[in-house]
């Protein structure tokens, strides 16, 4: 899964940083805090429009690598948390959330009118929020879950391309994105839904025999 490739390729780059910030008195409470407000800067910048758009997601590179701080120097200073790891899941979801909001605002302040636009960043700010429920509740009843097809990294690696690549093909680049997007994250809550279904079911046989 790429979450987890990315995680082993970055390991002897993030853990450095976030070891350094550690020693200035950064906890991996405030890291997460931090890590919010840079997306919402990064949602700002890609409020401004389509120009900017290569900018946002450049940006959007260099926070999700923000992102890996905290939980990386909690791990290496012994100061993991029930807490933390619920304050960096929570605003997780309201980083991603604003991230979309940032590109719905652009799309709306057009003087084109867009309908399709709206409708798939609605979409899949949707199945982004229920991909991650699907994990909540999963572990709520006692089980991992870490499979599925468009996970957060995947969504952001490919939000980034079409970001990336308006200056080639346009906006166009970003309605394909969106496209994929919103049909991707529904994919995989369904997908989620049906894994956990499967797990549950061979608990119940498990425990029957």
């Amino acid at each position: 899964m790429l979450t987890e490739w990315a995680r082993r390729w970055s390991r002897n780059i993030i853990t450095p940083m976030a070891q350094g910030l550690g020693r200035v008195g950064l906890t991996p409470d405030m890291l997460t805090v931090i890590g919010f407000f840079f997306n919402v800067v990064v949602a700002v910048v890609l409020a401004l429009g389509e120009s900017w758009w290569v900018w946002g997601g450049i940006l959007l590179v260099a926070s999700s690598a923000f992102d890996a701080l905290d939980g990386t120097l909690a791990r290496t200073t012994g100061k993991v948390t029930v807490f933390g790891g619920f304050l960096d899941s929570t605003l997780d979801r309201f980083s991603e959330a604003v991230i979309y909001l940032g590109i719905l605002y652009a799309y709306l302040t057009t003087e084109t009118p867009h309908t399709l636009e709206p409708i798939l960043i609605y979409l899949t700010i949707v199945g982004s929020l229920m991909v991650s429920y699907t994990r909540a509740r999963a572990e709520g009843l006692g089980l991992q879950l870490k499979e599925g097809l468009f996970t957060r990294l995947e969504r952001i690696v490919v939000l980034v391309l079409g970001l990336v690549l308006t200056p080639f093909f346009g906006t166009s680049a970003v309605l394909v994105v969106l496209f994929i997007l919103a049909i991707g994250a529904n994919i995989t809550a369904v997908q989620r839904l049906l894994i956990v279904r499967g797990k549950l079911v061979r608990r119940d046989t498990s425990n029957q025999g």
